[in-house]
């Protein structure tokens, strides 16, 4: 059974060990799951999963499952993992499934397993108060001057956060009971790696990242979320202290998200915030311990200005841009200069005053590292794509490296533990090729496990026929013409899911004068203020862009509808997305095929994946664009989804809507 669906490019399959036996007896009939569980019910293919992550753990290999929805791959990866009895690593891609497996899942394993397990909830820095940034901004008599539109001052928020800070245990300024930082930056009073004293601080005995820390590398069971995994594991690789304990197993869930989050953290940027933040940091010390050294002074001030000129010429309307392109704008190239030639003198007034204190030293460090990163952008170093994300008050620059799978392949190969990588949508037409491609797993086991819910009696695939192209300037009102009808037919509980903002915008308008119903859209609110609102109501439309294509999860008759618009391509003049079709175009490849379907097949999966998500749940699928019939690539779209009835019609969908309502 086992062997049919796995393959493997590597060592073969061993012999059952006792976690695989142990396992199989947790998820079969008359085990501790079935037992303790009110509706438990043995899922072929969650045993399937556990199995496989069972026979990983033994072998020490890595392990590729996309586990469709319903399979519960939670169980499936958390049963071998705990009974293993070694150090476990959870990471995922969202804070609902880190909740989720930190209060619900792990407890319920913890409480039947009968022996004591560990667990520890770790988050990044900007999560927990720091005492030594909170004194800086108290002392800072310009942060007291601040107007504040909020009903609490600033100097009101700090003294409440300090009261606060010296009950709480942990420091996490997300619990219930932590003070709203809304008069100030929450940079003001949290730290990053860049200004961190570490050891030296007069406040480390009190650290709240430390307390964390210590408590992650006490547990058995450590759960994480991607962003600040893949900080540790970058930093890691330049040899720097290690955030996380070393495990023997690692659990990647959500993993579909890894190759596009991984790019932040294997590449360098700076903001004009980073900058500020910086000059800040360095008169604050200035401040205390070197109010006798005028020229450091002067060339802080001279620095400053320089960092408000690039503010002024770098930033501007909502775009993203290469680095090049930036650098035709004459004035871009001399404000780059100016700014070169003011970071050079502050370097050198920084050396003689780094002996004063631990920040001065920490800030001649920061400032030798932006150094190098503003020689790197004005370098041409292939391997990094060098550009911009520009905003009306903020720039960002970045050195993105153009692929991020020799990283992924050096952690996991210089590692003795386990990996286990796993997602509802990681193949593209029953491959793993793709996702294999971009992070260097090639040595990887895969299993590839179909959702357990009928889709092919609970669901249905409704292909318009749109007779315009996307690229037609009236295509989205083709898109709302042919979309309402049937959110009347299903009398609402719609997500309409757009691959635009210009798309929502026009899209809720639209809806809202002819549908006698709520709509709903994305910016009008939180994302979790409108799917409350959603749920509530029962027969809602929700028009959203790409925060509501994944990790959402609406079960039951509230969403009936799942809407798209059309096939979600990145857009392709993207800098990052440039570069690498470009890169692949240099190689011999293919750009379209062997780049940009694939991503776009994966973001479609997530959006339809919305649908059913209880083995109760009934409803239609409806994909507007007209590609998927009159493209030969379409096919391979359309094969990647769950297999369901797909029709053409409207009196089709009408029928199958009546059914349900019979049902």
């Amino acid at each position: 059974m086992l062997a049919n669906n796995l393959s493997t490019s590597g060592a073969s399959v061993v012999a059952a060990t006792d976690i695989l036996t142990r396992t199989r007896e947790w998820f079969e009939t008359g085990g501790p799951l079935e037992q303790e569980l009110e509706n438990y019910s043995l899922r072929q293919e969650q045993l399937e999963m556990a199995e496989a992550v069972a026979l990983a753990l033994q072998e020490k290999e890595t392990l590729i499952v996309e586990a469709g929805t319903g399979i519960g791959k939670s169980l499936a990866y958390l049963v071998p993992s705990i009974l293993s009895g070694g150090k476990i690593i959870v990471s995922t891609g969202t804070k609902n499934l880190q909740d989720q497996l930190f209060n619900k899942d792990i407890p319920l394993l913890t409480r039947l397993i009968k022996r004591p397990v560990n667990v520890s909830l770790l988050k990044g820095r900007a999560n927990y108060l720091c005492f030594h940034r909170l004194g800086q901004a108290i002392a800072d008599p310009r942060l007291h001057k601040r107007k504040s539109n909020q009903s609490q001052s600033p100097w009101l928020t700090l003294r409440s956060l300090k009261e606060w800070g010296l009950q709480s245990e942990d420091g996490d300024l997300n619990a219930s009971d932590a003070p709203k930082v809304e008069s100030i930056p929450l940079a003001r009073v949290t730290s990053t790696t860049e200004n961190c004293l570490g050891s030296e601080c007069p406040d480390y005995s009190e650290c709240f990242v430390i307390k964390a820390r210590r408590r992650a590398q006490e547990a058995d069971v450590v759960v994480v979320n991607h962003h600040l995994l893949l900080a540790d594991l970058a930093l890691r690789e330049e040899g720097f202290v290690e955030l996380l304990p070393e495990a023997d197993a690692v659990i990647l869930d959500e993993a579909h998200q890894l190759p596009q989050i991984a790019t932040q953290f294997f590449g360098r940027r700076f903001s004009f915030y980073q900058l500020s933040d910086i000059a800040r940091d360095i008169r604050a010390e200035v401040r205390d311990t070197a109010v006798d050294m005028p020229a450091l002074r002067e060339c802080l001030t001279a620095y400053e200005e320089a960092c408000a000129d690039m503010q002024h010429r770098l930033s501007g309307n909502q775009t993203r841009t290469t680095w090049v392109e930036m650098l035709r704008n004459q004035s871009v190239v001399d404000c780059v200069s100016t700014f070169n030639s003011v970071l050079e003198d502050l370097s050198e007034a920084l050396e003689p005053a780094k002996v004063r204190s631990k920040g001065l030293e920490k800030a001649s460090r920061r400032v030798a590292e932006m150094q190098e990163f503003f020689r790197d952008i004005q370098s041409e170093n292939v391997e990094f794509i060098r550009w911009a994300e520009r905003s009306d008050r903020n720039f960002i620059l970045y050195l993105t490296p153009l692929e991020v799978a020799e990283n992924f392949r050096n952690i996991i190969e210089s590692t003795h533990a386990t990996w286990v990588l796993t997602s509802a949508t990681l193949s593209v037409n029953k491959s793993f090729e793709h996702f294999i491609s971009q992070i260097g797993a090639e040595k990887a086991r895969t299993l590839l496990l179909d959702s357990p819910f009928d889709f092919k009696n609970n669901a249905l695939l409704y292909l318009p026929g749109i007779a315009r192209e996307p690229n037609h300037p009236s295509y989205t009102q083709s898109v709302a013409d042919a979309i309402q009808p049937i959110i009347k037919s299903a009398n609402g509980g719609a997500f309409v899911l757009c691959t635009s903002v210009q798309a929502v915008n026009y899209l809720t308008g639209f809806l809202r004068t002819r549908l006698g119903m709520k709509v709903l859209a994305q910016g009008e609110a939180g994302k979790h203020a409108l799917l409350e609102q959603f749920k509530s109501d029962g027969n809602a439309v929700l028009v959203g862009t790409s925060s509501f294509w994944e990790g959402v999860d609406v079960q039951g008759h509230a969403l009936r509808l799942v809407i798209i618009d059309k096939l979600p391509f990145a857009h392709p003049g993207d800098p990052v997305m440039r570069a690498r079709l470009d890169a692949i175009k240099q190689n011999g490849g293919s750009p379209f095929f062997d780049y940009q379907v694939p991503q776009a097949v994966i973001a479609l999966k997530q959006g339809v994946g919305r649908l059913i998500r209880d083995v109760n749940d009934r409803g239609v699928v409806m994909l507007c664009d007209p590609r998927l019939t009159t493209k030969g690539y379409g096919r391979t779209f359309l094969d990647s989804l769950p297999q369901m009835p797909r029709v053409t019609t409207h009196s089709e969908v009408e029928a199958f809507m009546q059914l349900e309502d019979q049902t």
